[in-house]
């Protein structure tokens, strides 16, 4: 490999690498093919790579044409599917290609660690966070308190001492995501679910008694913001598994 070669392979790794980091704290789904095996005349290497985006958009390739296109079809696939998979491709006999060679291309699923964005600092919060840590999400604790948001309360997390309702509105969330709502103000409760009525996210969670629940979720449809009961779940205070928020608030 030439000295050229060399220098926009090194771009292309360096790229798809930069796309795959970004992926992966995003928590949300790709997929990468990884070209293993080349003989003959073919476009591209072994090592070559072409990475599908959650929206899309590609980063690398395999060395564009037919071989290209099918190999983006794949992609789409084990996106969807989540299953890893081989494609094996004669350039010539199976896709018309001039330069007739073979290739191998190894697919994989790409899928970040979800995201649990935790809105309060309190008591509850703590065994939450951990919990949500050891079992594999990315955590971040959003509260104004600094005396409350600290590292030694919640190691390995993410500490955003900010106000929440400002938080959450400059919050780029995806489908994929996580919020649980346990601040130490009803009326602070009240906006962020609010907030959250009409914003992706795969589960939305909120502490509190019958009482409070049934009283936010009242008047956050008298507001015109109401909340999809199909997405979230509501743990009373005095419930005695209050870090698993497994009791659905029925209406």
């Amino acid at each position: 490999m030439g000295l050229h070669a060399q220098n926009r392979y090194a771009v292309q790794v360096r790229k798809v690498t930069e796309a795959l980091l970004q992926v992966l704290a995003s928590g949300q789904h790709a997929a990468l093919a990884t070209v293993v095996r080349a003989s003959g005349s073919t476009p591209q290497q072994p090592g070559a790579r072409l990475l599908l985006m959650p929206d899309d958009s590609t980063v690398g390739t395999v060395g564009g044409g037919a071989i290209e296109e099918a190999v983006l079809a794949a992609l789409y696939e084990t996106r969807r599917s989540g299953e890893p998979q081989m494609l094996t491709r004669a350039l010539g006999y199976d896709l018309g290609m001039c330069c007739g060679g073979n290739m191998e291309v190894f697919i994989e699923p790409i899928v970040g660690a979800p995201r649990l964005f935790m809105f309060g600092a309190g008591h509850v919060a703590k065994p939450t966070a951990a919990l949500a840590r050891g079992v594999g999400f990315q955590v971040s604790v959003i509260d104004e308190r600094e005396e409350l948001a600290t590292a030694e309360r919640f190691p390995d997390c993410q500490l955003i001492v900010s106000d929440p309702t400002s938080y959450l509105r400059s919050l780029q969330l995806h489908a994929l995501d996580w919020v649980l709502i346990m601040t130490h103000d009803h009326a602070l409760d009240e906006q962020l679910l609010g907030l959250m009525a009409d914003r992706p996210a795969r589960y939305i969670g909120m502490i509190g008694s019958k009482r409070k629940v049934y009283r936010i979720l009242t008047r956050c449809a008298e507001k015109g913001h109401p909340v999809d009961l199909t997405r979230v779940f509501a743990l009373t205070a005095d419930h005695p598994d209050v870090a698993g928020w497994s009791v659905r608030h029925q209406t």
